[in-house]
């Protein structure tokens, strides 16, 4: 595997993870009840998975809502997992 496959199959969609967890914190923060966060990371997932993979990896519009809804759910059990741990 060379390094720019490395890159754009592994390192690029946990960095967008991250993100998609952060923007979903920040709204959270700024007054949006927890329970409607899950929705909130579907939606970036969404977002990240049209424009990121169909704009510019050339996917198709399903192939790119496909993994965008990968990115938010990953984002969501992430986040619940990471919390989970830290609760008990």
């Amino acid at each position: 595997m060379e390094i720019n496959e490395l890159i754009t199959y592994l390192f690029t969609p946990i960095a967008q993870i991250a993100i998609i967890m952060a923007i979903a914190e920040i709204v959270k923060q700024l007054g949006l009840k927890s329970k409607y966060i899950p929705l909130v990371d579907l939606g970036l997932g969404l977002i990240a998975g049209l424009l990121v993979y169909t704009a510019h990896q050339g996917y198709s519009p399903i192939e790119g809502i496909v993994v965008g809804f990968a990115l938010g759910l990953s984002a969501c059990g992430t986040f619940s997992g990471v919390k989970n741990l830290i609760e008990k």
